[in-house]
């Protein structure tokens, strides 16, 4: 869905840029560009109608676009990986007066830091 709402919105942000580029500034004839010498290209009135709907529609169809793919990133979660970013949490500096213990886990002798609880041994 996402991919597909990203295509349509290059499509229209493409046809938005060129409708808004043909467009002619006021005093300027639309049937010059195009060879002709007269306003009637698409009718007495009909080009500047014509024109200025289909600017509006390609507009609101950008803007749907843009706020469809805002709800999505979100609910998509991460944009490069795809996936919701690991939360990182900073290591706990050693408490003061205490000297580390051995490898295995266990407290130095004479350290004031306890003992891990030991899990219970199951007797059979």
């Amino acid at each position: 869905m996402y991919t597909f709402v990203v295509i349509v919105h290059l499509i229209v942000c493409l046809f938005l840029i060129f409708i808004i580029l043909i467009q002619s500034s006021k005093g300027a004839e639309m049937g010059a560009a195009f060879g002709g010498s007269t306003q009637t290209l698409f009718g007495s009135r009909g080009a500047a109608t014509f024109i200025n709907k289909l600017t509006t529609t390609s507009a609101i169809l950008f803007m749907l676009t843009s706020l469809s793919l805002a709800i999505l990133s979100v609910n998509r979660g991460s944009v490069i990986s795809g996936k919701t970013p690991v939360q990182q949490t900073a290591p706990q500096a050693p408490l003061t007066g205490t000297t580390p213990g051995p490898v295995t886990g266990q407290p130095a002798a004479g350290s004031d830091v306890p003992a891990p609880p030991q899990p219970p041994s199951q007797a059979k």
